[in-house]
């Protein structure tokens, strides 16, 4: 069901009179879905989908549609992968040959919209119920596939990406400024947010029905819950690996070749090694690394070390087929521009780049991969959780005490009470446990702002880098059966021997020495002093030039003497994790390159 999805929904036009604007939507998305797409049209309703094939599914042909005697009848469009899909088969009474298609059908009308609430994967979906004169959109779990919407007078855009709602004429591009700061601090969105006004994302593990005439309306189908846990830590060790073994047994691919991402950590490893255990031919890993880390590399907290050593390290320990990608500074820079194009929201730069030419890599081998990403976020894995002086403050422990772009906007535009009250926001949606106190209590809270906030900028990366190769990159580590039943184990239990101390317990079977003793090394990022120089020239120019359109945006005097700073070296000892002062910039630059290439609007 891999692909992109878009889809049209409106009670005053005829859409079989606009089959060029649904069809000029549906294109947009042929990087995700490279092997063929098709159109379903009706007066009032349209929706569009681009296919990835992967080797084994049984797939059906979408849109797919439950004819009915009168009218429009039922039609979905969905972009994803059902990994319970036998399960629920079984439990409809369908016959085994039945497709993904035929099962989600079948799954709707049988339990109407709650039939999301049956599913475990990564998927995103749109049902069209011309009999109620409803539109379904639901996502996964934890967000893993995206879904945007639009909703105007009259009707609804929706699809896969925002370009898919772009290329319809109804929707101008304008900047939201009441978001510009947290435009500036992605780690700071909020579920459902994006830049552009108007402009809408269906959240993670919710659904979203629409009826023509009235406004879409929002509900969560899953949310984390918090209950005493029973288990000792030896039987918690074991069930975790129960669960992780499930998981990733269910997100193999049913024939053909298999990637996985290998950086020699404890989350990569532990998938991958798993992986290799159960595919019956050689499982193929992949590691990136900088042609400059000889030369420029240099430690900081939040990476010590480089990967490639401990990656093939461990592939040897597994017996994989191991790959490492280097990039240069020219091969980043080219991929840029794609990367953008990946997300249609700005991005992150150098650091998207190089995901993206690791998937580039990997595609050519296969079309599924597995990712060891978000373990840190739910087994507690950033030393930042292990500094009293961070969690303790009421605020964000992540943002440190360094300086901040949204902190040099125009007055007009800096909403000083923003982090505050979205701090405010998410303390009170916290499941919190009766009676639970002290730290156990605060990381709670600790851990689920950081999968409320930064848990999505990891995950979109990795989803759109992918997917804008043809490339379905699977993440054991978010099945959400997995993911509830650590939220509940005490952090005195989960990272009382340090971070992610119960992930390796439950892995250290399968993990080799290197790995287990290896200190937590965030995703790499190039350091390049040429780059660095690159960024700080970018911004004096977004900052200073009067033909820059977000000139007017920022505090020029006080920026200017921040980049100054920057340019100098001064910074880096007040970034999080000792960060190159030019990093800060990368989401000023990016926001240039976005608002230019996508023509948007930001009077």
């Amino acid at each position: 069901m891999s692909g992109g999805l878009v889809g049209w929904i409106d009670h005053e036009r005829d859409l079989t009179q606009h089959a060029d604007v649904v069809r000029a939507m549906t294109d947009t998305m042929a990087d995700r879905g490279p092997d063929g797409g098709a159109l379903h049209l009706t007066r009032h309703a349209a929706l569009g989908h681009r296919h990835l094939a992967l080797p084994g599914a049984a797939e059906g042909r979408q849109p797919a549609v439950f004819p009915a005697p009168e009218g429009d009848g039922v039609a979905l469009a969905c972009d994803g992968a059902i990994y319970n899909l036998a399960a629920v088969r079984r439990s409809l009474g369908l016959s085994p040959a039945a497709t993904d298609t035929d099962v989600l059908l079948h799954a709707y009308l049988t339990h109407g919209a709650d039939f999301v609430t049956h599913l475990t994967g990564a998927f995103a979906l749109a049902i069209w119920d011309g009999r109620q004169r409803r539109l379904l959109l639901a996502r996964d779990h934890l967000g893993l596939k995206p879904l945007y919407y639009h909703a105007y007078p009259g009707g609804i855009l929706f699809a896969s990406l925002p370009r898919g709602i772009m290329a319809n004429p109804l929707f101008t591009p304008r900047l939201d400024h009441s978001l510009m700061t947290m435009v500036l601090q992605p780690r700071l969105t909020l579920a459902g947010e994006t830049p552009l006004a108007g402009l809408r994302e269906v959240k993670p593990a919710h659904v979203v029905t629409y009826a023509p005439g009235r406004s879409p309306v929002s509900r969560a189908y899953w949310r984390l819950t918090s209950e005493p846990h029973e288990h000792p830590p030896a039987r918690t060790a074991e069930r975790v690996r129960e669960l992780f073994d499930d998981a990733v047994a269910g997100q193999l691919p049913a024939s053909g070749p298999c990637g996985a991402m290998l950086s020699g950590g404890v989350d990569s490893t532990s998938v991958a090694a798993l992986a290799a255990r159960l595919l019956p031919h050689p499982l193929d890993t992949y590691c990136v690394e900088f042609d400059s880390d000889e030369e420029h590399f240099a430690p900081t907290e939040l990476r010590p070390d480089v990967d490639a050593p401990y990656a093939a390290a461990a592939a040897r320990f597994m017996g994989s087929r191991h790959t490492t990608l280097t990039a240069t500074m020219p091969d980043l820079l080219a991929a840029i521009p794609a990367t953008r194009r990946a997300r249609d929201l700005p991005g992150w730069g150098q650091f998207d780049a190089s995901m993206y030419l690791l998937f580039q890599r990997m595609r050519q081998d296969t079309r599924v991969a597995l990712s060891g990403e978000a373990a840190d976020e739910f087994f507690g894995g950033y030393p930042y959780l292990f500094k009293s002086e961070l969690v303790g403050r009421d605020a964000f422990p992540w943002l440190g005490d360094g300086p901040r772009l949204a902190d040099y906007l125009v007055p007009e535009l800096a909403r000083d009470g923003d982090e505050k009250a979205r701090y405010a926001q998410l303390m009170g949606e916290v499941p919190r446990l009766p009676g639970e106190r002290g730290l156990d209590a605060r990381m709670r809270e600790v851990l689920y702002l950081g999968m409320a906030g930064p848990l999505a900028v990891v995950l979109d990366r990795k989803e759109r880098m992918s997917a804008a190769q043809g490339l379905h990159v699977r993440l054991p580590f978010c099945d959400h059966r997995l993911v509830q039943y650590v939220w509940n184990v005490p952090w005195s239990m989960k990272c009382g021997g340090g971070l992610k101390s119960l992930l390796k317990e439950a892995m250290a079977a399968i993990l080799p020495p290197s790995t287990l003793t290896r200190q937590k090394s965030a995703y790499p990022h190039v350091q390049n002093p040429a780059h660095d120089q690159a960024l700080v020239r970018e911004a004096t120019w977004i900052v200073n030039a009067s033909e820059s359109p977000l000139r007017a945006m920022f505090d020029a005097p006080r920026l200017n003497d921040l980049l100054k700073r920057i340019g100098a070296g001064e910074l880096r000892a007040q970034l999080p994790g000792g960060s190159s002062g030019a990093q800060l910039l990368v989401n000023l630059v990016e926001l240039n390159a976005w608002v230019r290439d996508y023509r948007v609007s930001i009077s």
